[in-house]
């Protein structure tokens, strides 16, 4: 067999794997036999996954290894038709090696849906993504201080936050630093000016990732279709569509308060050490509600994620 060479995942439809090499020649890819039987089974490779492939006389190229991942955004994928009833059946690995997860939220207009920012900050923490920021975008259309009230809990709580408004530029400088170099999630809800937050980092930028994003529409037949889009100061920004229906993969209730950071530092001091935060005696994640030292929205999230995933063991 000839040298191997390494690359990077940058693009994953149906069962072809679009492999960059260092080069920054593409390369349209299929898994090697061994590996696609794997793959029956889980996400063997998805983008942001680095391999190594053997180039074929046809010029395509082959995946012969799939390296150990550093990180793995997945959610839970149900079966369709009769089989399974609907339930969950299998991990879709959404990016892996992701160095970074960025979350878009407007301060106003759409008001900013705390619930999901939640969502995506539980399935951020089980990634082991290292970084995870959210932007608030929007900042020109609310109130500082009300602005203030919504988000700097959460920077109390550990989490990177970025201010900006991509009609006046404000912060665009600092989230262009953040991104360089680095394979980014970004992500959020519809409305919040990604499009516009886009094209400030980087002219064209928008329309680039929505053309990705239309053209997943036409394929939804397709299992998965993700694409991760080369930034100028050389990162990559993944378009990750899994994340607007995020179902979470492999936490189970009893282990959901571990990734609520804030919740963590009073679950040991619970009376009971099974004791999942609901109506429990000597609770002590319920009298920091009551006292202020956790957030309510931030409880109303995790009774609400815990109800879901003992509805999903249920079945």
């Amino acid at each position: 067999m000839s040298q191997l060479l390494n690359g990077l995942i940058v693009k994953d439809q149906s069962g072809f794997f679009w492999v960059e090499v260092e080069s920054r020649q593409i390369y349209t890819c299929r898994l090697r036999g061994r590996l696609m039987e794997e793959a029956q089974s889980s996400d063997i490779a998805a983008i942001g996954d680095r391999v190594r492939i053997h180039l074929n006389e046809d010029g395509t190229g082959t995946i012969e290894e799939v390296e150990e991942r550093t990180s793995i955004l997945s959610r839970a994928v149900r079966t369709e038709g009769n089989r399974g009833a609907g339930q969950s059946e299998r991990e879709q690995v959404i990016i892996a090696n992701a160095d970074q997860a960025i979350f878009v939220f407007a301060a106003a207009q759409p008001t900013p849906n705390l619930k999901m920012l939640d969502r995506f900050l539980v399935a951020g923490e089980k990634s082991g993504i290292e970084k995870l920021t959210i932007v608030v975008n929007k900042i020109d259309l609310e109130d500082p201080s009300h602005i203030t009230a919504l988000f700097v809990p959460y920077e109390k709580m550990g989490y990177s936050l970025l201010y900006t408004c991509a009609p006046d530029r404000k912060g665009v400088e600092s989230l262009q630093e953040l991104l360089k170099g680095k394979i980014s999630v970004f992500t959020g809800p519809s409305g919040v000016g990604k499009t516009s937050l886009l094209n400030a980092i980087q002219p064209g930028l928008g329309r680039t990732v929505k053309a990705v994003s239309q053209s997943r529409a036409e394929g939804m037949h397709t299992t998965r279709d993700s694409e991760m889009v080369r930034l100028d100061n050389g990162g990559y920004l993944a378009d990750t569509p899994g994340m607007r229906t995020l179902t979470f993969w492999d936490i189970e209730p009893e282990e959901l308060d571990g990734y609520f950071i804030d919740i963590v530092p009073y679950v040991g001091k619970c009376r009971f050490n099974n004791c999942a935060h609901i109506d429990e005696p000597g609770c002590a994640v319920r009298q920091s509600v009551e006292t202020g030292g956790i957030s309510p929205s931030r409880y109303r999230s995790y009774l609400a994620f815990r109800n879901e995933l003992e509805k999903a063991y249920a079945l």
